[in-house]
């Protein structure tokens, strides 16, 4: 695996240090998560974040262990980070940083103060909301070193004041319990229980939220470090308050053993792609009704269209079959009138896409092709016929085949958006794309295929499913080529005259990335077009994958930034997906152009912001800043997907 590392000219500038962020995962969608200065900029992070009955129920427990190392003068040296409201950074830990490393997946930290060396390291336990840290003398002592608790027991997406009621904090054998919610354990727990007033986190500040929370001092463990290797240990659990994890060391061990048996059983190429597969672990949990996909860190949950989009990266590529076996089994349950449910981060299910169930019928296609399992393909075909014939007779929201083309047409009402370009801004979607958006047609083509060949393989008869194939792929030559070269985003649109469904129509052909799906899809409806290509390549593609839309368009925006508003407006209107260098890579492979070099600027980019993984979004504009999620679930996929083909 790549082995990131920064010395104190990236730990001790927060302009750097602060902006690179670390994520450690427990498997069921908690989390410990910070940056590389040790300063939280989010309020998502803290050192135990606990998944609820869905990955997306997330309540933040445990947000920080400060630390404060005692030195034989008596001298005491804080080496935490918190921002105030003030604007003032106090303490300011990261100064005494020396190094910052990321090891098999686990952050390490190095403070030096003269010739005193502490080291930080922590782990999460695999299938348990539980966290070690570890802190260990490396050089000089003796010292004591405290431990500060702050905690509170919150929404991940909220912050709790002190207005409010003070946590619940009773004693317990080695520490205490918070809330009755997690558990903390160590050596000599002190406790002591104030506000802390007043902490800020910039980054919510630029999002155009709310940036302050108040924290609650638990208590302090402290212990000696008289000799380099002697440890001080913290654990922080929910779940089962009464059983304790194991050992703060072990459990740090155990995680860095799994983490080397994650990679290994993806039989990675090179240091890259191992990074990669153990950054595709994170998103893979297990709920209570079975495997499913968390689309991003720090503030998705699971949606059905990022979890089959990134179905072949995350299961295929890594040696989880079995497990996109069973995950894919559970969400062929949920179809309804020929749709997958997305229970999205509502709580509720959800039919609310036009799309995630013809990625569905690619991943299960792309499942039996991969590994030879037949049998899942027998066992899911009538349900797979289900989702063509609901089409042709039409289902949710206008969705159908229109009858004169083959092709898939969306009806839409107004305040939805059911293309994966599914932002809204005060309730009225950005990019409505009603009618027959491209990508939604070279999904359905690609679908009628691959299901008339599992049709072949089950011994039935797959004639009506070619048929039906066939036309619609006639229909697509027709209709979505445009006299500038590339191909129309939307045919039969509404025209911008008329109410939606209105009697006129148009055909949209601002140039957008959503056409890459016509050629680079396995049964794709169109050969690719090198001209075609370089002309899509020189209006969208960047260091990071391809923007939303292309520059000259009058709605372009070139930064992702600002409060929600703002950021929604410019989320599919120009800003950078790097889950899309998946099909550009794939369609520039099939039309013979070069490819070695489209992909050095994502794998630069493993170090640049949540590390080791790939980012949701960047800017439009150099130098493409990431935006959106530091670790997103399609951006790590279809990057490794497109490494492993090669």
């Amino acid at each position: 695996m790549i082995e990131f590392g920064f010395g104190p000219g990236v730990c001790g500038e927060l302009a750097d240090g602060a902006t690179r962020e670390w994520l450690v995962t427990d498997g069921l969608g908690g989390y410990a998560m910070g940056t590389v200065s040790g300063l939280r900029t989010r309020r998502y992070h803290a050192l135990l974040v606990v998944a609820g009955e869905t990955p997306a129920a997330r309540r933040v427990g445990l947000v920080s262990l400060d630390p404060a190392v005692v030195l034989p003068s008596g001298a005491r040296v804080r080496l935490g980070a918190h921002e105030w409201n003030s604007g003032v950074v106090d303490p300011r830990g990261y100064e005494y940083l020396e190094r910052f490393d990321l090891v098999d997946g686990l952050p390490r930290w190095r403070w030096r103060i003269g010739d005193v060396v502490i080291e930080r390291e922590l782990a999460m336990t695999h299938g348990r909301s539980a966290v070690a840290v570890v802190h260990r003398l490396v050089a000089g002592g003796p010292v004591r070193l405290d431990l500060s608790a702050a905690c509170t027991w919150r929404d991940a997406h909220g912050e709790r004041r002190a207005d409010g009621p003070t946590p619940r904090v009773e004693p317990a054998d080695g520490g205490a319990v918070v809330e009755g919610a997690f558990r903390l354990a160590g050596p000599d727990w002190t406790p002591e229980g104030q506000w802390w007033l007043g902490v800020h986190h910039r980054e919510e500040a630029a999002r155009g939220l709310h940036p302050d929370e108040d924290l609650w001092c638990a208590g302090r463990f402290s212990g000696a470090l008289e000799r380099p290797g002697d440890t001080v240990s913290v654990l922080a659990w929910a779940g089962d308050l009464a059983e304790e994890p194991p050992p703060a060391t072990q459990v740090v061990a155990a995680a860095r053993q799994r983490h080397r048996a994650v990679v290994a059983a993806a039989k990675p190429a090179d240091a890259v792609d191992a990074t990669l597969a153990l950054a595709a672990d994170a998103f893979v949990v297990r709920t209570p009704a079975g495997p499913d996909v968390v689309a991003g860190y720090p503030w998705f949950g699971a949606w059905s269209r990022d979890t089959m989009t990134s179905y072949e990266g995350l299961f295929l590529c890594t040696g989880r079959a079995d497990e996109g076996r069973e995950l894919l089994r559970a969400y062929a349950a949920t179809l309804s009138e020929g749709m997958l449910a997305n229970t999205a981060d509502t709580g509720r299910v959800e039919y609310n896409t036009v799309d995630a169930t013809l990625w569905f019928l690619h991943a299960v296609g792309r499942h039996v092709t991969v590994t030879g399992d037949t049998d899942l393909g027998d066992e899911l075909l009538p349900a797979l016929h289900g989702v063509v014939r609901a089409h042709l007779a039409g289902t949710r929201y206008g969705i159908a085949v229109d009858p004169d083309d083959g092709l898939i047409t969306q009806g839409g009402t107004p305040g939805t958006a059911l293309t994966w370009m599914d932002a809204r801004v005060y309730g009225v979607p950005v990019t409505p794309r009603v009618g027959k958006p491209v990508e939604v047609n070279a999904l359905w083509i690609n679908g009628l295929a691959g299901l008339a060949e599992l049709t072949e393989l089950a011994g039935q008869d797959p004639d009506e499913l070619w048929r039906l194939h066939d036309r619609a792929r006639e229909s697509f030559g027709k209709r979505f080529p445009t006299p500038a070269g590339w191909l129309h985003d939307v045919v039969d649109a509404p025209a911008p005259a008329y109410p939606l469904g209105g009697a006129a129509h148009h055909d949209d052909d601002l140039l957008r990335p959503n056409q890459l799906l016509a050629w680079s899809l396995p049964y794709a409806p169109l050969e690719p077009d090198p001209v075609a290509l370089r002309r899509v390549a020189a209006g969208l593609f960047t260091p990071l994958g391809p923007r939303s839309l292309a520059p000259d368009a009058p709605e372009f925006a070139p930064r992702h930034r600002g409060g929600p508003a703002e950021r929604d407006g410019a989320y599919h209107q120009g800003t950078v997906w790097p889950w899309l260098v998946g099909p550009f890579v794939e369609a520039y492979r099939k039309a013979g152009l070069p490819t070695d070099d489209l992909l050095v600027g994502l794998v630069g980019h493993l170090g640049e912001f949540g590390l080791g993984s790939v980012s949701e979004t960047a800017d439009a504009t150099a130098p493409h800043a990431a935006t959106g999620c530091p670790f997103q679930a399609w951006s790590v996929a279809e990057l490794l997907r497109v490494r492993r083909a090669r």
